[in-house]
């Protein structure tokens, strides 16, 4: 039995065929390349986890009840921070952003997260903790050798940290020694 099928039929039934096969291929294809707002919210994620790592081994002269945390400068990182948390001690992180001028930052701040600052605020910002338990994480590693007692290095699939044993030293901050130890160590290359 031969059915005549006429040439709009046959062209309507390879583009539903081409159409469930579209449909079931771009999921696949969709997923091979991450969205870079995934990308961004995964590193901000992985860059307070890192943060309040760092903040839990750290300990300060007279322990704060609640530690605040202070961000200083336009950053990249800081919106998953930015909403405060609590440290698995229980002890709260209260988050604020000060300008790296101001004049109360030493008694504001237990501990201050620094973005990109020109060279005279980044001056005018480690003269001020100079001489006060005030421990200072960079999100650029180029601070570690301006003061800055560690220094994030973040990349796609990890984000690690240098310490400035230095600026350690002098900080008034105890660091745990395993933290050290973890700096360390080198974040695979990207």
């Amino acid at each position: 039995m031969n059915v005549a099928v006429s040439p709009t039929e046959r062209s309507l039934s390879w583009r539903r065929l081409l159409l469930a096969i579209l449909c079931v291929l771009a999921p696949h294809a969709f997923a091979q390349a991450p969205d870079p707002a995934d990308l961004a919210d995964q590193r901000a994620q992985a860059v307070t986890q890192v943060v309040l790592g760092i903040l839990s081994y750290a300990r300060w002269p007279v322990e704060p009840a609640q530690l605040r945390l202070c961000i200083v400068g336009p950053t990249q990182y800081t919106d998953d921070l930015i909403k405060g948390t609590t440290q698995a001690t229980g002890r709260p992180v209260v988050v604020q952003r000060l300008l790296a001028n101001h004049p109360d930052i030493v008694t504001a701040c237990d501990a201050v997260y620094i973005g990109k600052l020109t060279a005279d605020e980044r001056s005018q910002l480690f003269a001020a903790l100079i001489g006060h338990p005030v421990l200072s994480i960079s999100e650029g590693g180029d601070q570690c050798t301006v003061g800055s007692l560690f220094c994030l290095r973040v990349g796609d699939q990890q984000v690690s940290f240098e310490v400035n044993l230095d600026s350690v030293a002098r900080s008034g901050v105890r660091i745990h020694p395993s933290v050290l130890q973890l700096s360390r160590r080198r974040a695979p290359a990207q």
